[in-house]
């Protein structure tokens, strides 16, 4: 009887000890420069594929803690509960509460989901529909679709901060002319800082959606996004050292010749 040569249980020590794993690293640890072995050793382990990075990264299911949307990341690489990024786009917004228009799926996802999204709704296990101007992904199914697109426009309908900043060429021209006006009256560090906050709220793609609407370098609006994730914000006096009323100090009378007669 031939011996075996490889062991999954190398493969399970190297993801435990360092998180993740590439296959080239599993190839290294396992003697073999067969991606068909390395293959027929991970099928031997509960393990998951990356859902970013073109899935070249590994872990096991007893590693990873998912969060209650079902992810997991580490060093920038994320796993998913459901397995691929097309497979967990289609769980995520099938059963989201309002859908999701495609920016806010790049920013749950950390990746970008416009042809996965567009592939899905060719297949019919996702349906689109035009809400605000922009497409709502949304459930296949009637009744759930239904019911999210009724959700968002109600949304939509709430005053305040209801996401992130639609494209400059559909923003309705009272809306637009209102932030322009507001933007104006701020000095240059609130104008970054104003810039980055929304760029934030829109999620992929942000800095240059942010950037065309407030006539902006996109390199301003990056500077202002860092600057708040960063929280390196100078909280400064809203009067300049020295403003305000003067103190006032107590004189003492002047003694005159005539009260000392």
């Amino acid at each position: 009887m031939r011996p075996t040569l490889y062991t999954a249980n190398a493969v399970a020590t190297l993801i435990r000890k360092q998180k993740i794993a590439s296959l080239t690293e599993i190839m290294s640890v396992l003697g073999t420069d067969a991606r068909r072995t390395a293959f027929r050793k991970l099928r031997e382990l509960s393990c998951r594929t990356s859902y970013s990075h073109c899935g070249r990264y590994y872990t096991l299911d007893d590693v990873a803690e998912f969060d209650s949307l079902g992810l997991w990341s580490y060093r920038d690489v994320w796993f998913s509960i459901c397995g691929t990024l097309l497979e967990t786009a289609a769980a995520l917004v099938g059963a989201a509460e309002f859908g999701y228009f495609v920016e806010e799926l790049d920013n749950v996802l950390h990746v970008g989901t416009k042809d996965v999204l567009r592939k899905l709704v060719q297949s019919r296990n996702l349906a689109r529909e035009q809400v605000a101007g922009r497409w709502l992904y949304c459930a296949a199914e009637a009744g759930p679709r239904r019911r999210q697109i009724v959700g968002r426009r109600a949304r939509l309908a709430e005053p305040g901060i209801v996401g992130p900043m639609p494209e400059a060429a559909i923003l309705p021209d009272e809306l637009r002319a209102a932030i322009v006006l507001f933007f104006s009256v701020l000095d240059e560090k609130q104008r970054r800082l104003y810039a980055g906050l929304e760029a934030l709220k829109t999620g992929r793609g942000g800095d240059a959606r942010v950037a065309e609407l407030l006539g902006l370098d996109v390199s301003t609006v990056a500077r202002g996004r860092r600057t708040l994730l960063a929280q390196d914000v100078e909280i400064e006096r809203t009067r300049a050292a020295g403003g305000g009323r003067k103190s006032v100090e107590k004189k003492r009378q002047k003694s005159s010749r005539a009260s000392k007669r």
